[in-house]
């Protein structure tokens, strides 16, 4: 006979998985309707401005090579950021995970920190001042350094919240360090270090229009000159286009959080 603890548990845990299988849907939804929702804001805006009767300023940056330029540049400095960031923050989150480095891990962190709490523009100025540098890696470096935080941090969390236990069998099995390292605790890490990068990414796409101080390139250049020859439309095209590349870019990390991390913690 079943008991009301029973018919308890089997209420409570038929509750649970409702819940999870309807977050499951809402996200499947938002995965869905994301990119089109900015796919769909980009191009009324684009249609609205290009259908629009331009004036001699409007039209020296409203053109289609302008815009696919200045486009372009800004997904290539936003690529160059995310891999500095990956090239930097992954190795150093693994090596402060090791035990002999785990006191200064207190520092880098701290110093990360900081890069992401300064504004960035004030970082971009700064490195331009300290190396008198110009264009692409002029606005990377620094830009890479405010990106840091999320992808170090999470490297460390993830990796930091491995079960000992799984640790000590794998040793146990006669694993070295490095192989318990690349078998288990690498990939159990890996959706928290995900949606490190995932939120990295979208702090680059939006942190890159500040290229245009440095003679970067980018989405940065259309803002800018919209406002400096007082032209509305002009500033909503660029600042569009810069809010589509953050919402695909998000979009694209959700994907890669959902369908690369281990199969087992999908």
């Amino acid at each position: 006979m079943s008991t009301t603890a029973d018919l308890d548990r089997e209420v409570t845990t038929g509750s649970v998985l409702s819940v999870d299988s309807g977050s499951r849907r809402a996200e499947v939804v938002r995965l869905f309707l994301q990119p089109i929702a900015a796919i769909a804001l980009v191009g009324a805006v684009l249609i609205w401005a290009f259908s629009s009767d331009l004036d001699a300023n409007e039209t020296a940056t409203l053109n289609s090579e302008t815009l696919t330029k200045a486009t372009w540049e800004h997904l290539v400095i936003t690529f160059v950021v995310t891999v500095l960031v990956v090239v930097v923050a992954i190795p150093l989150g693994i090596i402060l995970t090791r035990r002999w480095a785990r006191p200064i891990a207190p520092i880098f962190l701290g110093i990360a920190t900081i890069g992401q709490a300064a504004p960035a523009i004030g970082v971009v100025v700064l490195y331009f001042l300290w190396t008198s540098q110009e264009g692409l890696w002029a606005a990377a470096v620094p830009l890479a350094f405010v990106s840091l935080l999320p992808v170090l941090r999470n490297t460390i969390v993830g990796i930091q919240q491995v079960d000992p236990a799984l640790v000590d069998a794998g040793r146990g099995i006669g694993m070295s360090s490095f192989t318990v390292l690349r078998r288990v605790e690498l990939p159990l890490a890996v959706p928290l270090m995900l949606a490190g990068l995932r939120t990295s990414l979208v702090l680059a796409v939006g942190t890159a229009t500040l290229a245009l101080f440095v003679n970067g390139g980018g989405l940065g250049f259309v803002i800018d000159s919209g406002y400096k020859v007082a032209r509305t439309s002009v500033l909503l095209v660029g600042a569009t286009l810069a809010v589509g590349l953050a919402l695909m870019v998000d979009w694209l990390g959700a994907l890669a959080e959902r369908y690369l991390g281990p199969k087992g913690l999908r």
